[in-house]
């Protein structure tokens, strides 16, 4: 059984070419109010968005986010950061710290997850008014540069991007994980080789059908490249730091 969010849910697809078409203040304003009603931890609302819709600044990010066209072509770049910086200035006023608490780990978890729940209300939002979106991670990748440019005040750190504009071309979808690979019945199911080889099979015909990417192989291969040691976001944790995130102990 579906509805029609759901069906919207599942037609999801990455765009990364998009038209010249801008979109307009009331479909950009309903996308942030519909972040706004989404759930967070305790009403601490810990998530701000910038706004990125200037046409050299959005260049600019396109290049810090490792060369990504796509961010300079869609007309709107938000910039999903998770927020103490409010957090900051409530204690301030009762006369209290937030250092102490700003170095214990699970701090630095809430305040991934809440970007996690925005960035998802913001996909499904900007889809059903006919738009498209690609997240960007890869705001992480330069990330002291992104913070001088967007002049983020302490307790603040970008975490993801949103591409959103009018799609120009439809890439199709991209096959997912059968649901007996990612959801089980009272415990987890460590036993997942056999889901993992018809995955594979389903994933290498779904890049050979797709004539403009030259990647070839399967899942496996992606997933055990992607990891390769170094890690593409080196430098992430001394950042952190900086913004008032996590001690040096907790690399230990």
């Amino acid at each position: 059984m579906t509805n029609n969010t759901i069906d919207i849910m599942l037609a999801h697809r990455s765009i990364r070419s998009f038209t010249d078409r801008t979109v307009s203040d009331e479909n950009l304003d309903a996308i942030i109010r519909a972040v706004q009603a989404a759930p967070n931890w305790v009403n601490l609302q810990l998530v701000s968005m910038i706004v990125i819709r200037e046409a050299e600044r959005r260049k600019l990010f396109a290049d810090l986010c490792g060369h990504q066209p796509h961010i300079a072509e869609a007309p709107v770049f938000l910039i999903f950061c998770a927020d103490y910086y409010r957090i900051a200035l409530a204690c301030k006023a009762k006369g209290q710290t937030l250092d102490e608490v700003m170095q214990d780990i699970d701090t630095l978890l809430v305040g991934a997850h809440e970007v996690g729940i925005a960035l998802e209300a913001a996909i499904v939002a900007a889809e059903s008014l006919g738009l498209g979106t690609v997240p960007i991670g890869d705001v992480r990748k330069n990330a002291k540069e992104v913070i001088r440019e967007l002049q983020l005040p302490k307790y603040v750190f970008p975490m993801l991007g949103l591409c959103i504009g009018y799609p120009a071309n439809d890439p199709g979808l991209k096959p997912r994980f059968q649901k007996e690979a990612i959801c089980f019945e009272e415990t987890y199911n460590t036993h997942l080789e056999k889901q993992l080889a018809e995955y594979d099979k389903t994933y290498s015909q779904y890049l050979l059908k797709r004539s403009w990417n030259n990647r070839v192989g399967n899942w496996t291969d992606l997933a055990a490249d992607f990891y390769l040691y170094p890690y593409h976001y080196e430098g992430v944790a001394d950042v952190l730091r900086e913004q008032g995130f996590v001690s040096a102990k907790t690399d230990k």
